[in-house]
């Protein structure tokens, strides 16, 4: 079967998403491992350098793929935040002092709620079959607002450490702009292949039994208990 153009430019577009969002994830490890100095975990800008990468790993582009693991992500996120707090500490440096710092933590929590929501909307038979329909729709758009604000909060970190280090057309402030960059087409592709349904995850078992629950109450029945 011949392959349309909208068909086309969706398959170009999911390929070239995975390119960008690993992209975004190597310009952030070379900047933090070049320019700034390498990882280590004893207090340092060393260690600080963990939490641009981890959250550019984590939030952005596994969170944005929708194929990393939760309790990989949960962990990825708990150790950026660590990482950036023990700097804090470390160095006699206020926390939570920057709208980065707001998005960031904003972003966190938010990411928390909505884990506790799926378990308790999907994994967990706290809710009916009704109500989890109704749920499942804000369960994707929530999950898509924070990947836009995962982007934004990266973008700000990004501009907030270069304005720290008074960098001009230097080679390490392009690098960082370019990350920058790519995270934002990243996100634009992701939200263009979100509207496609031919592009989404196929449904699980129990997504499709939701799915049969919901049209039938829709349609003015009684569902059948399955």
């Amino acid at each position: 079967m011949e392959k349309t153009f909208e068909g086309y430019v969706g398959d170009q577009s999911l390929e070239s998403s995975q390119v960008l969002g690993l992209a975004s994830v190597v310009l952030t490890g070379v900047w933090m491992g070049h320019f700034r100095g390498g990882f280590a975990w004893n207090g340092s800008e060393q260690e600080f350098n963990v939490h641009p990468l981890c959250m550019v790993l984590g939030l952005v582009f596994l969170h944005g793929d929708g194929k990393g693991d939760v309790n990989f992500l949960t962990r990825i996120n708990f150790i950026s935040f660590v990482a950036v707090f023990d700097f804090h500490r470390a160095s006699k440096i206020p926390d939570m002092y920057s709208l980065h710092s707001w998005c960031g933590m904003i972003t966190l929590i938010l990411f928390c709620l909505q884990w506790v929501m799926g378990l308790l909307f999907f994994l967990f038979p706290v809710a009916s079959a009704w109500l989890r329909a109704s749920y499942l729709p804000v369960h994707v758009f929530c999950g898509l607002a924070l990947l836009v604000m995962a982007i934004g909060t990266s973008l700000l970190g990004i501009t907030e450490k270069l304005l720290f280090s008074i960098m001009y057309f230097a080679p390490e402030g392009v690098l960082a702009n370019v990350s920058g960059i790519l995270m934002v087409c990243f996100g634009l592709l992701l939200g263009y292949l979100i509207t496609k349904e031919e592009y989404r995850r196929p449904p699980n078992p129990e997504e499709e039994a939701l799915s049969v629950h919901f049209k039938t109450l829709t349609d003015g029945g009684s569902p059948t208990t399955p």
